[in-house]
């Protein structure tokens, strides 16, 4: 039997940073794997944040705040500030500034989605060892903007494996209705926007919900976004206007309430590429202020290649209500663009998990 010290010896060390909810998701398939994988040991750190002149690099991370919706063993969840101190075999990372302990052997960068604007393909993810793409678009994208070379060592097409449960069979509808008060006679809505300043949600969201409640023929899911600087409550703000026909989704992890929807809407979230997986109809509230703020900030925005081609672009709330009609009268009228979007953003569709997974045995020798 080897002793003690030897045992230490080979424990892999593995590290998780982010900070949003929505990042820790798009590492959570990977978690549920790596826990269970003998001489493995997962943490997790980062934390929501607020930005402070005081703190290191400008900003302080609230990790309890950032985790509190996910159960954990004891001591698997560090402050920032413990990191200091820390050295790991390897960091996962799903923001593009990395949080970084000490020392760490492999550095690998993960995204928390893919939208027309670009935000995920920025210079600040230079310096990683291996770079877990989305698929041949991500990769495009890196390779165009000569943060990374053509066909770089470094790009693994994994795909998103936060999406496998649209795909794989594992989610049960029945069950997911009834968790949100759904009867399943009526046809059921999400309204899905982005977290970015200038949002539907802040020029016409009360008032679209409020007018499609009014057609009463629809169940109508909510989910304002976990923005990290968002200045506004939505869910404080929004709850006067839940109703038996209208649910604030408070789960993080919207993947859920996609897979029950039969039309989404949304403006410029990456949501709305990963429930054209789907290949239901989806129809965009234009926020010109927000592109308009998007190029300001020098993010690569693209509304020609897929933008919001997989759907139908409405300018104001009637235009919104008839075109919802419209989409779920004739849900296939975009299909043959979704299903060329799709192919281009995801690799290994359904099954990415299992790819990183395999990935990470050979490259880092997990069992």
């Amino acid at each position: 039997m080897p002793a003690a010290s030897d045992r230490r010896r080979q424990l892999v060390r593995i590290l998780f940073t982010g900070y949003a909810p929505v990042h820790f998701l798009c590492f959570k398939p990977l978690y549920d794997h790596l826990v269970r994988v003998p001489g493995v040991e997962v943490q997790l750190s980062g934390g929501t944040r607020t930005k402070s002149a005081q703190a290191p690099g400008g900003y302080l991370y609230d990790h309890e705040q950032m985790y509190r919706h996910f159960e954990f063993p004891d001591d698997t969840v560090r402050s920032v500030g413990s990191l200091a101190k820390a050295d790991f075999d390897v960091l996962f990372s799903a923001n593009t500034r990395r949080i970084e302990p000490r020392r760490v052997g492999t550095r690998i960068q993960i995204f928390h989605g893919m939208s027309f604007r670009n935000r995920a393909i920025r210079p600040e993810t230079d310096g990683a060892d291996w770079y877990f793409v989305l698929g041949p678009y991500m990769k495009r994208g890196f390779e165009t903007s000569g943060i990374l070379a053509h066909d770089d060592p470094r790009v693994v097409q994994v795909g998103f494996p936060k999406t496998d449960r649209l795909l794989d069979g594992s989610l049960n509808r029945e069950q997911i209705l009834r968790d949100h008060g759904i009867g399943g006679d009526r046809q059921v809505l999400l309204y899905a926007p982005t977290g970015e300043r200038y949002n539907s949600l802040e020029t016409v969201g009360e008032e679209l919900i409020v007018k499609l409640e009014a057609l009463d023929r629809y169940d109508i899911l909510v989910k304002p976004h976990d923005h990290p600087h968002s200045s506004i409550d939505w869910w404080s703000r929004l709850a006067p206007l839940e109703s038996e026909h209208v649910r604030l989704v408070r789960e993080p992890d919207v993947i859920i309430t996609l897979s029950i929807a039969d039309l989404l809407i949304t403006d410029a979230s990456s949501v709305a590429n990963e429930y054209a997986l789907l290949d239901r109809p989806i129809v965009f509230i234009d926020v010109p202020e927000l592109l308009a703020l998007t190029r300001k900030k020098g993010a690569l925005l693209d509304l020609e290649t897929w933008g919001r081609r997989g759907g139908t672009v409405v300018p104001d709330v009637v235009a919104a209500l008839d075109s919802v009609e419209h989409g779920l009268a004739v849900p296939d009228e975009h299909s043959v663009i979704r299903q060329g979007l799709v192919e281009d953003l995801f690799y290994n569709r359904g099954h990415a998990t299992s790819v990183a997974m395999l990935w990470l045995q050979g490259e880092l020798g997990l069992a």
